[in-house]
Parts: structure tokens; C-alpha cells; sequence
């Protein structure tokens, strides 16, 4: 009975570990950031891959890509995009992605679409829903403070 009575003492303390509420959740916090019970919130997931545009115009490609980073700056002000960064060469011709801070993928499209590297097909993309952290957005704010020379 003794043994009995210790086996399920375990297995309660186990499960109120497994399910216990974390003791620093902030409810605002999360309800700011649109997180769900885990933390988490769907996003939209962008391969950025080369375009079919095969140009080699040196000064309408820099103009294109000089939008494509000022584009870039205003998604984050607009707290639509919080991940960005480039892929090194690989053979499926990705060249960075994105993570956009958005429901559906007819939203990431409209946003692509005032890219002028992807609007001028120097770039093309694939989209796909990705589940992650809620916080991302907020390690923008760190994220900033350290780097000290300008992309």
C-alpha cells in the first residue's frame, strides 16, 4: 500500500510539473504580442530566391536592391517584418528569407509585392506558414543596439 500510495504521489508531482503555469507568464505581454497558451503565434515563412530577371545592368540592379533594403526598413517600422537575412550560395538558388509578422500568405503577398527587387523579378519567393515564438518581434529592439556597422 505504502509503495502504491508513493507511486501515485509521483505521478501527481510529475504532471502538476508538466502542466503547472509558468511563474513569470506576463498576460499583457502575450496579449500584445498575439501569443497563444505556448507562447507562439503563426507566422508567414518567405524563401527568397533568385528571380528570373537575368539583367546585368549594374546600376538598375544597385537601384533595385537600394529599395529592396529601404523596403525592408519600413516593414519593420510597420512591425511587419521581423526576421530578415541572407542565405549563402547553395544550389537551390535561395538567397534569404523573411519572416513576416502577418496571418495569411495573400497578406505576405501583398507586402512582397512593394519589394522592388521582387517586383522587378530580380527576386522570387516561396511562402509557407510557420509556427514560432510570439517574442520575435520584440528581439527587434535588442537587435538593433548590436551592430555597429550598417549592413
Amino acid at each position: 500500500m505504502k509503495k502504491m500510495l508513493c507511486t501515485i504521489f509521483s505521478v501527481f508531482v510529475f504532471l502538476s510539473v508538466l502542466f503547472a503555469q509558468n511563474p513569470v507568464y506576463d498576460a499583457k505581454l502575450a496579449g500584445e504580442l498575439g501569443a497563444d497558451d505556448y507562447g507562439m503565434k503563426s507566422y508567414i515563412l518567405v524563401i527568397l530566391k533568385t528571380g528570373s530577371n537575368k539583367t546585368t545592368e549594374k546600376a538598375f540592379i544597385d537601384s533595385c536592391f537600394a529599395g529592396h533594403m529601404n523596403n525592408m526598413e519600413i516593414l519593420v517600422e510597420q512591425n511587419k517584418l521581423i526576421v530578415a537575412g541572407p542565405i549563402g550560395k547553395n544550389e537551390n538558388k535561395y538567397r534569404g528569407l523573411f519572416i513576416l509578422n502577418v496571418k495569411t500568405t495573400a497578406e505576405a503577398e501583398n507586402i512582397l509585392i512593394t519589394d522592388p527587387a521582387i517586383k522587378e523579378k530580380l527576386l522570387d519567393y516561396e511562402l509557407y506558414n510557420w509556427y514560432g515564438s510570439a517574442a520575435l518581434p520584440v528581439y527587434l529592439e535588442a537587435a538593433d543596439k548590436v551592430w555597429k556597422t550598417k549592413p
